[in-house]
């Protein structure tokens, strides 16, 4: 059985008609192949690091990496896609495994 998988989205807004159209299908696709969103931010201020900033953050929680695959490449949702890459930009889209503690990083 494949463990669950985090998607650390991470993106500034180009186009916010573009993003919208993404947004108001992009929740119920994400839940029907097995995913839901567990944060959403706005950017705040950098304290540590060389990345640079994005405006907008999403955290993903998909049931296996598999999962995660299935709406990237669900013929159905071809023509919704495009709407998230029209309206963002600077994308960063980051997947982790989840963890229920730091010990098999740490070994």
């Amino acid at each position: 059985m494949s463990s669950p998988v985090y998607a650390l989205n991470l993106f500034d807004i180009a186009d916010k008609n573009e993003y919208l159209a993404y947004a108001r299908r992009s929740v119920a696709a994400v839940r029907e192949h097995g995913g839901r969103v567990v944060a959403l931010g706005k950017f705040r201020e950098l304290v540590v690091g060389e990345i640079t900033p994005r405006s907008v953050m999403i955290v993903v929680e998909w049931e296996s990496r598999e999962a995660f695959e299935g709406y990237r490449n669900d013929p159905a949702l071809a023509d919704l896609h495009p709407h998230r890459e029209k309206g963002t930009q600077q994308y960063i889209w980051h997947l982790f495994d989840k963890l229920e503690d730091l010990r098999p990083i740490l070994k």
